[in-house]
């Protein structure tokens, strides 16, 4: 069945092979454009980005054609390419092999925006380290029932 109207939100969180600061500053505007232009290209549509040393925060809604591991492959793939292709960094770049993607809901939107866009001020508070491990807590206790929903 085709999907006429959607909204899903999906807010991704890329490391860094290791977590090692690779991005430079300098080509972060660079590397965060292309970004936007491979998500545009498939059909989705970036709200905001910001590419730190070892890691990049982004926010898209997303063709509902494309499930988040197949456009977060597309993304890893294409950028980390187009880094080493372009010579952005000093050494080989590479991601992770895995990354986070959490759904945002439409109300949230605006407030995830504003936390992307405000990362660098952010992170002078709170290491990567200790960002993710709290999205990680927040998201697993999230998804653990406070009842089984289907209990006698």
């Amino acid at each position: 069945m085709k999907i006429e109207y959607n909204n899903l939100y999906t807010h991704f969180i890329f490391s860094t092979l290791h977590r090692m600061p690779l991005i430079d500053g300098k080509h972060r505007e660079r590397i965060e454009k292309y970004i936007t232009g491979i998500i545009n290209n498939n059909n989705s549509q970036l709200y905001s980005i910001y590419a730190n040393p070892e890691h990049v925060h982004f926010l898209v809604s997303r063709s509902p054609k494309l499930a988040e591991e197949h456009l977060a492959s597309i993304v890893a793939e294409s950028s980390q390419n187009f880094i080493n292709q372009n010579k952005l960094c000093k050494n080989q770049f590479e991601w992770q092999d895995s990354a986070a993607a959490f759904s945002v809901s439409n109300s949230d939107v605006d407030k995830v925006c504003r936390y992307i866009r405000n990362h660098p001020k952010h992170n002078r508070k709170v290491t990567f380290t200790e960002e993710y491990d709290q999205f990680i807590k927040f998201y697993q206790k999230a998804l653990q029932p406070s009842r089984k929903p289907f209990a006698k």
